[in-house]
């Protein structure tokens, strides 16, 4: 279990699932299996948990044991499910992934451990050692917005060659990283790049990419899977049409807030309006206020999405 159906290379839209929440302790178990029918329903080709879009540096231990095993419980191997491990400790990350293993997911995600930057030989040398230990594929996370460390492309190539790394989420929207990092692993053909940023979806797959890690999947998957097929088989002129309606949502969705959480507070405020979950918002951050929520469901409904 948990290897046998993660492609090589994974390709395809995998949604950067968010945690529904009740309070800041509890898990909205049943609107995290809405979301998973949801977005399972909207065609994906795998799940990402606990990453970024999952609010993973704001949730106790208990509570990501809760969403690996809810996950991968209902999921129940109908697509590949990814779990982020990315902590400051090294042992805690390797107790994340044995979750992970015993509950049966397919792979793991990593972006460079936070707060205190590492140099590339270390963080090198820190895959060298960590990844041994999984017993899972892992998928390298490149952040640095928030990671702050970068997984430079020469990085990247070494790690390539450490038995059990499959691949790489680029969330940089660097295209010239993107590029450098896909020439260097043009003799690696196993090996998945995946685009985390939508806006730079259709681009990256039309120049090779393997697919994306939307956010914006959480609320529309069929239109991203539509999106990713189109450059995938060079079709230019749904590609660009489609490029122009993910476009369009983000502008109205994710820039209703003024802070670096408002994307996330956009995506969880829209699955509430929705139906599908709650959108309490793990602290230090909170749910956008009625006023905000009011703006965002006029605009969901203008563009006749409600």
């Amino acid at each position: 279990m948990g290897k046998s159906i993660l492609p090589s290379p994974l390709t395809g839209i995998i949604p950067p699932l968010v945690t529904p929440l009740l309070d800041r302790s509890s898990l909205d178990a049943v609107g995290l299996d809405r979301l998973l029918e949801h977005v399972i329903g909207g065609g994906v080709h795998g799940l990402f948990i606990l990453g970024t879009t999952g609010e993973a540096s704001s949730l106790d231990s208990d509570l990501k044991r809760q969403v690996i095993t809810r996950t991968c419980a209902t999921v129940a191997d109908r697509v590949p499910v990814l779990v982020g491990i990315s902590e400051t400790s090294f042992t805690e990350s390797l107790k994340i992934a044995n979750k992970a293993h015993e509950c049966g997911a397919h792979a793991l995600v990593l972006a460079p451990p936070y707060y205190f930057p590492a140099g590339q030989p270390e963080l090198l040398e820190y895959l060298e050692n960590l990844v041994p230990m999984l017993r899972l594929p892992l998928f390298l996370y490149n952040m640095p917005f928030t990671s702050k460390p970068v997984f430079e492309p020469d990085t990247v190539r070494k790690a390539m060659d450490i038995p059990g790394i499959v691949g790489l989420k680029d969330s940089s929207s660097n295209m010239i990283y993107f590029h450098k990092v896909q020439s260097l692993l043009a003799d690696k053909p196993g090996v998945s790049l995946l685009m985390g940023s939508e806006t730079l979806l259709a681009e990256s797959v039309l120049m090779g990419a393997h697919g994306g890690v939307c956010g914006g999947a959480n609320l529309f998957p069929k239109l991203y899977v539509a999106l990713y097929e189109a450059a995938a088989r060079g079709d230019l002129p749904l590609a660009r049409e489609l490029h122009r309606q993910v476009m369009r949502l983000g502008a109205e969705i994710y820039e209703v807030g003024h802070y670096a959480s408002s994307g996330i507070k956009g995506i969880k405020c829209t699955l509430s309006c929705m139906g599908i979950c709650n959108d309490f918002m793990a602290e230090p951050f909170h749910r956008f206020r009625e006023a905000e929520r009011n703006m965002l469901k006029a605009r969901l409904v203008q563009l006749g999405l409600l």
